[in-house]
């Protein structure tokens, strides 16, 4: 494990220029190995415009029904595992969804969370363009608790952590069948409302990507210039990875990153794009250490901040960046912890835009050590340690506790 790393060098950039020259060393034929990643991502992205001209659609679309039967089609498997990324339709039926919203609505009235509220630039997009964000510090609402210990979320969940090697190089590293929580905030986003939207990043990682060991296990095929190797499924040593301490990068092991649907959302309504190509992470970090960028520069990336994609370093990849499709209430959304993303911009937005963030985060040593903390968070009413310390909800009237649970929803949480 690599439990003591979880603080950053005192001289970043002298760490940068000695992992880039080690790393270098590693990969032999840097120019190769990169121009072989980006003819392969360049390939993909070809195909990717290429289906939106032609009207398909980029995103898989799965129905929930058919994940509680067993009997999702073959080739929507083959396209999630192709594209990272997927839209659960019907996770949860439209009136309970829309009545969480409501819920919502009454518990942040009630609170007067419009008043206590104090905007708090937390850094973690740092250079990213983004408007002032409409994502509130409230985690431990009713809606919130019922939806994550769902049995249908719990369904979904499975499915998408079986798309993941949990066994490789000789080890187990978690237990796709098992949840833990990650409990994260809400958005609320009002008609009307004119946004930049959010510029193209990946998270749980930035420079960490780079620099730790653990992390250099994860890509080892890429750092052994092998970049065909590598295999964005494969879990291994992704749960032993710990970031460098910050209160904007995430402590768990998320297989995929997701939100649940409020409110009716169009696509070009200020949503959620990625680049649908799971294994872009190798030309990303490849990318890093071409002659091109100074020895201690990472394309941008900086400690404490989520990992910029930009026109300037990644050319080949912002024309594949996709809206979700069209999404209702109960819908589910989800895409690969790696994947790059961003939020479109939008000028006077039709209808709101609400969602709760809930993703999938598979049984293991380090995500019970987390969902562990966040369970006595929950107790307390306090914000989770991997967000800012808030606080807004430990003395709310409507809080659920512990005992309006169910056995699902206390094991998530380690209670």
């Amino acid at each position: 494990m690599e439990a003591a790393m979880h603080t950053a060098p005192d001289d970043i950039p002298r760490a940068i220029r000695e992992t880039k020259a080690e790393l270098r060393k590693r990969v032999g034929d840097v120019t190769g190995a990169f121009a072989r990643a980006e003819a392969a991502v360049r390939a993909e992205v070809a195909e990717v415009v290429a289906q939106r001209e032609r009207g398909e659609q980029v995103w898989p679309v799965v129905q929930f029904a058919d994940i509680a039967a067993g009997t999702v089609p073959a080739e929507l498997v083959e396209a999630v595992r192709r594209r990272g990324c997927a839209v659960v339709k019907g996770t949860f039926g439209r009136d309970r969804a829309e009545g969480w919203d409501a819920e919502l609505v009454s518990y942040l009235d009630r609170n007067d969370f419009a008043g206590k509220y104090r905007y708090l630039d937390d850094g973690i997009f740092g250079g990213l363009s983004a408007s002032k964000p409409s994502i509130f510090p409230i985690y431990w609402s009713r809606p919130q608790m019922e939806a994550r210990q769902d049995e249908n979320m719990v369904a979904v969940r499975g499915f998408l952590n079986s798309f993941w090697k949990h066994e490789s190089e000789g080890r187990v590293w978690f237990d796709p069948t098992r949840d833990t929580a990650y409990p994260d905030r809400v958005r609320r986003r009002e008609p009307g409302t004119d946004s930049a939207g959010l510029s193209a990043h990946t998270d749980s990682g930035s420079i960490e990507r780079w620099l730790l060991p653990a992390y250099q296990n994860v890509f080892r095929h890429v750092f052994t210039g092998n970049p065909e190797a590598y295999d964005p499924w494969d879990g291994a040593y992704r749960t032993e990875v710990h970031e460098f301490d910050s209160t904007v990068m995430c402590s768990a092991f998320r297989t995929f990153q997701g939100w649940t649907a409020l409110s009716d959302m169009a696509p070009t309504e200020g949503v959620l794009h990625v680049v649908p190509i799971p294994s872009a992470m190798a030309y990303l970090l490849l990318r890093a250490l071409q002659d091109d960028v100074a020895d201690d520069d990472l394309c941008g990336a900086a400690n404490g901040q989520a990992l910029p994609i930009s026109e300037r370093w990644h050319p080949a990849l912002m024309p594949a960046l996709t809206p979700i499709p069209a999404v209702e209430p109960g819908d589910t959304v989800w895409w690969h912890g790696d994947m790059i993303h961003s939020v479109g911009a939008v000028r006077d937005q039709q209808g709101w835009g609400n969602v709760m963030y809930i993703p999938a985060s598979p049984y293991c040593e380090k995500n019970a050590a987390y969902a562990a903390e966040c369970g006595q968070a929950f107790l307390r009413g306090v914000s989770p340690s991997d967000f800012a310390a808030e606080d807004y909800e430990a003395d709310w009237a409507g809080r659920p506790t512990a005992d309006e649970l169910s056995p699902t929803g206390r094991a998530q949480l380690g209670l």
